[in-house]
């Protein structure tokens, strides 16, 4: 689990492809002082584990459903990624609640600058879209990003200077992909209310609905 607050810039210096999948050597040393061999790092916000590390670096091995469902199959040396180790309990939860699986990509549409901030248009599949909301919480690369406002095809993040400047969206560009996740809690009432209507449709009347959801404040 992570919280969507990237904690370093990491390089990725060597990438190792096989039949279908890649290994991953990654420069960075700010989360590699306390890493453990089997440590989750999100990458990107993908959570990849630890198989080797030094001061200086870790390896982390993808395979190919990982490859062909988010942005790292498109990664080459050289590039920088986002780097979160896993949440300790205990940690102040900053961001959101983020587990490292990929709901889908993105491609970025639009980026304006306004003020102090980085508007970024960032387009989709319906299957990703529908969880998202306006004010709420969705991963864009692994960063806990809160929604502007949502259309059919798109929705837009903005993006304070120190989350440009401490994350690789400020340097993305139109026509980028990004990793999406959007937020667990929306997936599981989502799960709910259609057990809830299978229930119903069987003549039970337990579960959850939108009446129920009303009733008690959460809509």
């Amino acid at each position: 689990m992570f919280t969507g607050l990237v904690e370093e810039i990491g390089i990725l210096r060597r990438i190792t492809r096989g039949r279908d999948s890649a290994r991953l050597t990654i420069e960075a040393t700010k989360i590699t002082g306390d890493l453990q061999l089997g440590d989750s790092v999100a990458v990107n916000g993908v959570c990849l584990t630890v198989v080797t590390f030094d001061l200086n670096s870790f390896t982390a091995d993808v395979m190919a459903e990982t490859l062909a469902k988010t942005n790292l199959g498109h990664l080459q040396s050289g590039d920088r990624v986002n780097l979160e180790r896993a949440l300790r309990l205990g940690d102040r939860l900053g961001g959101h609640l983020v587990t490292g699986h990929i709901d889908g990509v993105g491609r970025i549409l639009r980026r304006e600058e306004h003020d102090i901030a980085i508007l970024l248009t960032i387009g989709t599949v319906p299957e990703v879209l529908r969880y998202i909301v306006k004010k709420g919480s969705v991963a864009v690369d692994g960063t806990s990003l809160t929604v502007v406002e949502v259309g059919e095809e798109d929705f837009w993040v903005s993006l304070i200077p120190h989350t440009a400047h401490h994350t690789t969206l400020g340097n993305k560009k139109t026509g980028d992909l990004v990793n999406l996740e959007t937020d667990i809690i929306g997936k599981y009432v989502e799960r709910f209310l259609a057990l809830s209507n299978q229930d119903r449709g069987h003549g039970n009347k337990s579960g959850i609905s939108l009446e129920f959801l009303a009733e008690h404040g959460y809509l």
